[in-house]
């Protein structure tokens, strides 16, 4: 085993560079079987006190063939520079240079072959196009460099490459010049520039032949920018959603941040071949096709609804990681952590706000809390590494979010804008840390966030216990508080964190009750943030006339799991009468999840099992409130009538028996379908007729609704719901519409069903077979079937025509799927599931080192099943942590996984 998989990597090692590159020019000669590059750079000796001094240039550089390398324009000899793996090094500088060196020219000559770089980091083919991924360190695939985001240059680069097969040339910057090439007319060249500093991981080159949707923004200042979507031709007419949402992403960002565009042109590229969603190199952002192509033929809402939100996601990166980026990838969170959460509240005002809250709600509380529990718990500002790649996890994402969310909450939107407006003024052009952007929001709001800071330091969900007392004599209602964390690798005895614990009362009819803080002094209110600070603390509200039900973490105002005493009357009643949509629908989950975990005691013996009658009431009344009123909102409806997810009842489950809870779930599902048979028909019916064709929140929404009834109906087994959800799959007009009847007719485990599950994925795919996001749709659908034999279905379509294992959509629609998502199938039997990834690991390590790791996530989760299947799944990590030559990327996730 390689010694480099065990390098370690420590943020309390973290020295500033020797040196810094103030400008980079890049000529780039692209051939079919290799490119030439030439980097010339301006170096200068790092002026900072805490620079490490060295007469020692070391390189960062992979899998590159060195033609020439040169200093200040003399060409060096072998014996002058070294060349490792990882590094060149160039030794005695001062001797090479006749003098104590403070700056300096180096000019490098690399030859690489991006026909044949399958892990898609640095420049590299995909299909007829030649693209980049940079970040995080891929530059260093591309030249030797300073491939850290604290080195930040100006950069110049030119493209050549053939007129006939790429007569698109783009990179980053402002396109500065063009030409023919003189010495080859079949050949031409585009010169591009960036007048702004930033990292190499930022940089970004497209040559193919493409075309473009084009538009314009005016900015706030009257400034014209360009904006351009470049696309295969054949999906042009898919852009104009991903246009709207960026420039909606573009006026609301110079709104809500006061953030203004700096190029004269923004361009996105959509690239078939992506480990990412999509990647913010200035000025030209690269996109996984999956998240710019929205049609509503061959795309569902959710789709859009994810081209929405990467494109604004994305584009926000231009000042929260662009301008103002990482001086370390510890500090990763600083740009993406802020940056999730501004294309959360982008797309909270786009649509509705309360359900996308409980989408990032639901997704944290199913993924990354069960991060937080197992081998790769780490916090949001990690301590170390072995490979970086490892460490684009849910924790830095989403927790990252929930963390600036925190602050905004404490502080509110006023002052949390002064700290974002200080932050940017500061540090614009600057590698910086999550304490700067602490200290930003300190400065500008008078304020101390010292304890808060534990929230970037420490691994681990907390725990907020929290138990309550009335005293009728006194009018007093108290809420004791207690929090904790479990101890996680590495760390131990946690100090307590500063949680903003948002909370309202109701009173016995229903109404929200006038909160007086006792000793607060503060103005009555009906929702109050309480600052849990210590261990153990208790609040006390006076002028309570009876006993209410507490609306406890609205709106999940902090990334922690609450421990409540509730009964099931009064989540029932939380349900019907709170005011805080999220908490209401947390009622409703927390209503399902216990009566669940209650019936798994008499599974497997169906005759034992019964509906409770206060589920069957909940669920009537959300259908009948969503019967009457039509102005409510129908995708929170949608929200409440769905069960727990199987997904989420495995994370929540201290050891997690996943026959019974699937078992329980569908018989629950199924008698809900019985008993409401009317009322789900109904609400089919009223939401049918749309009318044309739109992706504004409340259309979606209403086929939100829709489906989600159709759901419900075909599981009843009859025929005449099996045969409308055949007819919405052959006469649906969008692919929503026909997907959801896709999806149903294929998880019906009737005669009928099945019938008509063939024809459906055979007509599917032969209708839609020319369209591979579509086609990533068929292998998921069937990857995610509920019915048996399953794994030896996945098994037949790895040898698809149009499965491609160096695909990672493909690999994500078809195994990631299967393995992440279709628990009852994946934890089956003698372990076939677990041996079946650790097969396609292994196969991937080799190939794509990134999606391989990636894919290891639901082994990594070993601890949260019964022994038998323990066992089971770490003889399939043991088997991979035995290959030879794994890479850094799987090594880690299996070494920290295995016992």
């Amino acid at each position: 085993m390689k010694n480099a998989q065990a390098r370690t990597t420590y943020l309390r090692d973290y020295r500033p560079p020797t040196f810094t590159i103030e400008t980079t020019e890049l000529h780039f000669d692209l051939f079919e079987d290799y490119a030439l590059v030439v980097a010339k750079l301006l170096l200068k000796r790092n002026q900072v006190p805490e620079a490490e001094e060295s007469d020692i240039l070391v390189l960062h550089g992979q899998q590159l063939q060195l033609l020439k390398l040169c200093i200040d324009g003399k060409e060096l000899s072998s014996d002058q520079y070294l060349i490792d793996e990882d590094t060149l090094s160039i030794p005695a500088l001062s001797e090479l240079l006749g003098a104590p060196v403070l700056e300096f020219t180096l000019e490098c000559h690399t030859s690489i072959e991006p026909q044949n770089n399958t892990a898609l980091e640095g420049l590299y083919k995909s299909r007829k196009m030649f693209c980049t991924q940079c970040e995080a360190e891929g530059f260093r695939r591309i030249s030797y460099y300073l491939d850290r985001p604290d080195v930040m240059s100006k950069f110049t680069t030119t493209i050549t490459a053939d007129r006939a097969k790429y007569p698109t040339l783009l990179a980053n910057g402002n396109k500065i010049a063009s030409g023919i090439s003189e010495s080859d007319h079949s050949r031409h060249w585009v010169t591009w520039e960036d007048p702004f500093k930033k990292p190499s991981y930022l940089f970004a080159l497209v040559a193919g032949d493409l075309a473009s949707l084009d538009d314009s923004f005016i900015t706030a200042s009257g400034r014209d920018i360009k904006l351009q979507i470049f696309v295969e031709e054949k999906d042009l007419d898919k852009c104009d959603h991903a246009m709207r949402s960026l420039k909606n992403a573009m006026d609301w960002d110079e709104k809500v941040y006061g953030r203004e565009y700096d190029l004269d042109i923004f361009m996105i590229v959509a690239v078939d071949d992506f480990n990412m969603g999509a990647m913010e190199n200035k000025g030209l952002n690269i996109f996984n096709t999956s998240c710019v192509l929205a049609s509503s033929k061959t795309q569902t809402d959710l789709a859009f609804q994810r081209v929405e939100a990467v494109v604004a996601h994305e584009y926000f990166h231009n000042w929260s990681g662009n301008r103002v980026t990482c001086r370390d990838w510890f500090q990763l969170s600083l740009k993406e952590g802020f940056t999730v959460f501004r294309d959360s509240e982008f797309s909270a005002d786009m649509g509705s706000r309360t359900v996308k809250r409980v989408e990032d709600v639901a997704f944290l509380r199913t993924v990354q809390f069960a991060e937080d529990s197992g081998p790769m718990a780490h916090s949001v500002r990690p301590d170390s590494y072995m490979e970086i790649s490892n460490f684009y996890t849910v924790t830095i994402y989403e927790k990252g979010a929930e963390v600036v969310r925190m602050i905004s909450l404490i502080l509110g939107p006023e002052r949390f804008r002064a700290g974002t407006d200080l932050y940017f003024e500061r540090h614009d052009g600057e590698a910086v840390t999550t304490e700067d952007f602490i200290a930003a929001m300190e400065a500008a709001n008078d304020i101390q966030l010292r304890q808060f800071r534990n929230w970037y330091s420490q691994a681990g969900t907390p725990v907020l216990a929290i138990e309550d007392s009335y005293d009728a004599e006194t009018r007093r209602y108290t809420l004791s508080v207690k929090q904790s964390c479990p101890d996680t690798p590495g760390q131990s005895n946690k100090r307590p964190f500063h949680i903003p614990l948002r909370v309202g009362l109701i009173g016995a009819a229903g109404m929200e009750l006038p909160l007086k803080l006792a000793g607060a002094g503060k103005p009555e209110t009906t929702d109050l943030v309480l600052d849990v600070c210590e261990e153990f603390q208790q609040f006390v509200f006076e002028d309570v006339a009876a006993k209410p039900v507490p609306s406890l973490l609205r709106s999940f105002s902090a990334p922690v799991r609450l421990q409540f005493d509730y009964s099931r009357e009064d989540l029932f009643f939380l349900m019907v009468h709170d005011s805080d949509g999220f908490n209401r629908w947390n009622a409703s989950q927390l209503l399902g999840a216990d009566i669940i975990e209650d019936l798994q005691s008499l599974y497997p013996n169906p005759d034992e099992l019964a509906l409770p009658e206060i589920l069957r009431k909940a669920y009537a009344l959300v259908l009948d409130s969503a019967l009457e009123d039509s102005q409510l909102d129908q995708a929170m409806i949608a929200q409440l009538l769905a069960l727990p997810t199987e997904g989420a009842l495995i994370e929540q489950a201290q050891v997690a028996d996943v026959e019974s809870i699937h078992g329980v779930r569908e018989f629950l599902a199924n008698r809900l379908a019985q008993a409401l048979e009317e009322k789900f028909a109904a609400l089919y019916q009223a939401n049918c007729d749309e009318g044309k064709f739109a992706v504004d929140a409340r259309s979606m929404a209403r086929r939100s609704l829709k489906n989600l009834a159709l759901s419900y109906l075909v599981r009843t087994g009859e025929a005449q719901w099996l045969e409308a959800c055949n007819r919405q799959f052959t006469t649906a007009g969008n692919m929503t519409d026909q997907f959801a009847a896709l999806k149903n007719l294929v998880n019906s485990d009737t005669d009928l069903g099945r019938v008509f599950a063939t024809e459906a994925l055979d007509g599917f795919y032969k209708q839609w077979r020319h369209e591979p996001l579509v086609v990533d749709q068929w292998f998921a659908v069937q990857a995610t079937s509920q019915l048996s034999g399953i794994l030896g279905r996945v098994k037949q379509l790895l040898h698809h025509e149009c499965f491609e294992i160096r695909n990672p959509n493909k690999v994500r629609s078809l195994i990631g799927a299967f393995c992440g998502q279709n628990h009852i199938a994946f934890h089956a039997g003698a372990g076939d599931g677990y041996e079946f990834l650790a097969d396609q690991v292994l196969t991937l390590d080799k190939l794509n080192p990134q999606i391989a790791s990636r894919l290891l996530t639901p082994l990594t989760r070993w601890r949260k099943f019964d022994e038998k299947r323990q066992a089971l799944m770490q003889v399939q990590l043991q088997r991979i942590k035995a290959t030879a030559d794994l890479s850094r990327d799987v090594f880690e996730i299996v070494e920290k996984s295995t016992v």
